[in-house]
């Protein structure tokens, strides 16, 4: 029964992977992309760039000295979110218009509290919403701000380059990126008529009109998914979206150890799940199925022509949709055997969600607990 039980998941494993190689949407691509077009002079005085900051004051910095150099009549306003470090001192040092933020209301997250203080200064027809972490190399924000015109869209958004210098980054932050797109294919998000949308928050390029259109961020102020529940919120008033990979915009905001990328998957995993323990059994399942059984089903059972089939088929499948990637971000391809690992990990971090959850802890992220609602 457990031999057959084991070959039954095994089976299953490779089929998912083999759905994931096939689907028409293609997740595992990385033809999405925008970098900068250095030699563009686009004016860019119609976009005001808002930056929530929560003792940030070892990484903004840079992110101000790199959006400097995008065009002097940028305007920049940084929400300083309660910090306890000198955040406001670095934003104010840069040039930027530093607004003292308050306490958010209940039911807020800090984050959309800060986003919702400075929209109320934007006089511009666009907004870029930035973090605190994210450098933009010069010409990008031209080519963010050309691309939404010409295409008639009023979202753009970039998913940022990771910071790949630690061991526990390269093994962790490409898959990080992999899974999103897993969840949220991006050709899928980028169709109009598609119910997928997508955006990453480090980096979302929209109309001014458009956000105050669908009630801003008060419409979305408990959302911990916040970047995909405010392009939802955009493709639902009928707008276009689109989401792609960059190089011209990185996250220097470093990871030291597993504890912080931990903290930071699991304080939504369990988000995306829709708090559903039915979810949770089932994603437990196939991920066991897909980075369990049949990568590993030679290990358990090293003979017998089906057992080689099965092990050598997902193994080539998850090579085809992991290799992209990671040939995007210059990684080498041998860390596609890492991915039972990987899998594995990403599938800890889920449950750790799920029982945060279960205590009665919704979220905590940067000092803050945010408390399931009654």
């Amino acid at each position: 029964m457990i031999e057959l039980a084991t070959y039954f998941l095994a089976l299953a494993g490779t089929f998912l992977w083999w759905i994931i190689v096939l689907v028409p949407w293609r997740p595992w691509n990385t033809l999405e992309s925008l970098e900068s077009v250095s030699h563009e002079n686009v004016p860019l005085d119609s976009i005001t760039v808002l930056i929530p900051a929560r003792n940030e004051g070892p990484l903004i910095k840079q992110t101000l000295n790199a959006l400097s150099a995008q065009d002097l009549n940028l305007k920049v306003i940084v929400i300083d979110d309660q910090s306890d470090d000198d955040t406001a001192a670095q934003a104010k040092s840069c040039g930027a218009t530093v607004l003292s933020g308050t306490t958010p209301p209940l039911g807020w997250s800090g984050k959309l509290w800060a986003l919702e203080q400075g929209l109320s200064k934007v006089d511009t027809p666009y907004t870029l919403l930035l973090d605190a972490d994210i450098t933009l190399t010069q010409g990008i924000v031209a080519a963010l701000l050309k691309k939404a015109r010409e295409e008639n869209l009023a979202l753009v958004s970039l998913m940022a380059e990771p910071c790949l210098h630690r061991f526990i980054e390269r093994l962790l932050m490409p898959a990080f990126v992999f899974f999103f797109k897993l969840l949220y294919p991006f050709q899928l998000a980028n169709k109009p008529g598609s119910r997928i949308a997508a955006a990453a928050g480090g980096c979302i390029l929209v109309e001014t009109n458009a956000l105050r259109t669908i009630g801003a961020f008060a419409n979305l102020h408990d959302a911990l998914i916040d970047d995909c529940t405010l392009a939802s919120h955009i493709k639902h008033a009928g707008l276009q979206t689109w989401i792609g990979l960059s190089h011209s915009a990185r996250s220097h905001r470093s990871y030291n150890d597993i504890k912080t990328i931990w903290n930071m998957v699991a304080r939504t995993a369990y988000t995306q799940l829709h708090y559903s323990f039915l979810l949770l059994f089932i994603c437990t399942m196939v991920m066991a199925s897909m980075f369990w059984f049949a990568p590993l089903i030679p290990l358990l059972f090293p003979l017998g022509t089906i057992v080689m089939i099965i092990g050598t088929l997902t193994w080539i499948a998850m090579a085809i949709v992991y290799a992209p990637l990671l040939r995007y971000y210059q990684r080498s391809l041998l860390w596609i055997f890492a991915l039972p690992i990987i899998g594995t990990l990403f599938l800890l971090m889920t449950w750790t969600s799920a029982f945060r959850f279960w205590r009665g802890e919704r979220a905590q992220w940067k000092n803050r607990r945010y408390e399931i609602s009654a």
